[in-house]
């Protein structure tokens, strides 16, 4: 049995490792969203990340406001998924830049200071979560009687975050 507490504590855990999101911003249509690394500095709460640049168009959408944004994730095991919502706004810090860049990042720019280097910072409001149970597994408690149903409800939560 997974608790709320539980769920959000993986739920941080999982971006943590596995980083990357699929994010756009709410009501730009069909096909806005794109996949983007996370990075998180933090075991839970606080803001997600985004190093990109200024010629994708997720940025170019953005410009210099704070928009509502939506990330799906997904964990590397398939054991989690979410859906993320919050304000996504540029973030123009260089103080952060420097303090998050990482062999990883460096090796999309030319340098901290890259003109097309943009940093966004998603503010997370609220999440959906689903945790995933093995399927044979699943499958195994079903065949000895056991109601997916009821098995399942305490696999989700809506988390404020």
């Amino acid at each position: 049995m997974s608790s709320q507490t539980e769920i959000e504590n993986k739920l941080w855990s999982q971006l943590k490792s596995d980083r990357t999101i699929m994010i756009g911003l709410a009501n730009e249509g069909e096909g806005a969203s794109q996949p983007m690394t996370a990075i998180i500095e933090h075991e839970s709460a606080g803001p997600i990340w985004i190093f990109s640049a200024s010629d994708v168009d997720l940025v170019q959408d953005l410009g210099m406001d704070t928009k509502p944004a939506t990330a799906q994730f997904v964990s590397k095991g398939h054991g989690l998924f979410a859906t993320l919502h919050g304000q996504l706004q540029r973030h123009d810090d260089q103080a952060v830049v420097d303090r998050l860049w990482n062999p990883f990042v460096a090796a999309w720019y030319d340098g901290q200071h890259d003109p097309k280097l943009r940093l966004l910072r998603l503010e997370l409001e609220h999440a959906h979560v689903w945790l995933n149970e093995n399927s044979v597994f699943a499958g195994m408690k079903m065949l000895f009687g056991g109601d997916p149903k009821k098995d399942y409800k305490d696999k989700t939560a809506e988390i404020s975050l």
